[in-house]
């Protein structure tokens, strides 16, 4: 197998693909629709995974019945407590909650000599990976907040391949996000949805969960997507 095909790198998408904070997020945008007197079920919640806090929110706001215009600053004010509420609910994160295969993987990708990255969206993804006890797993965590655009843009991907100094289209994305996916095709990565939901018909490799992750796999269908446009 020559160079041109094998990864060089991958990037990872935190919630929902390295651990499993969105029951914590669910919790807290909850409390914040209770204050608000809104509507919020489990599969709702489903529209906001991957998507900023503000446009969360306006999703959120979008269920009232009688449609209310708040200011930037009542926004803000709202999302800030969004996360104040989520602070103190991933303070019980562990190591122990590290998704199956995922800490298996990195051993594989660190023994290939894999640079490995995280591209989220959250603004509390130093404060999650600390508390899983990875902070040495990773040669770069993206700060969301310092990104000008959200997913589906590709813009968190391309940051987090130019920190590892990898050319975008020898990296891999792996998502668990319908717009996380999107942005890693728009970044022209390999995209790798972890899903038990659906299929995403341009994703390059669908999975239902991350056990079945691994680095033999995931070079093989990396080389033969690479070799076929060659």
């Amino acid at each position: 197998m020559n160079a041109t095909s094998q990864i060089q790198a991958v990037i990872f998408d935190l919630d929902g693909v390295i651990t499993d904070t969105a029951e914590y997020h669910y919790q807290a945008w909850g409390m914040i629709a209770k204050e608000l007197g809104l509507p919020f079920t489990r599969e709702f919640n489903e529209n906001l995974k991957g998507v900023s806090r503000i446009a969360s929110l306006e999703l959120l706001l979008g269920q009232a019945a009688t449609p209310h215009t708040y200011s930037p600053e009542e926004m803000e004010e709202m999302a800030t407590r969004k996360n104040e509420f989520y602070q103190q609910l991933i303070q019980q994160v562990t190591p122990a909650d590290v998704l199956p295969g995922i800490s298996e993987l990195l051993a594989e990708l660190k023994a290939h000599g894999v640079k490995t990255g995280i591209a989220s969206a959250s603004k509390n993804a130093f404060t999650v990976i600390r508390l899983l006890g990875m902070e040495k797993d990773f040669g770069v965590i993206v700060d969301a907040a310092k990104l000008a655009r959200n997913k589906p843009d590709p813009e968190v991907f391309l940051t987090a391949a130019d920190a590892l100094g990898v050319d975008p289209q020898f990296c891999v994305g792996v998502e668990d996000a319908v717009a996380g996916v999107e942005a890693i095709k728009a970044a022209g990565m390999f995209a790798v949805y972890i899903s038990l939901q659906e299929n995403m018909s341009i994703a390059d490799m669908n999975l239902n969960h991350t056990a079945e992750l691994n680095y033999s796999e995931l070079n093989q269908q990396f080389a033969a997507i690479k070799n076929r446009v060659s």
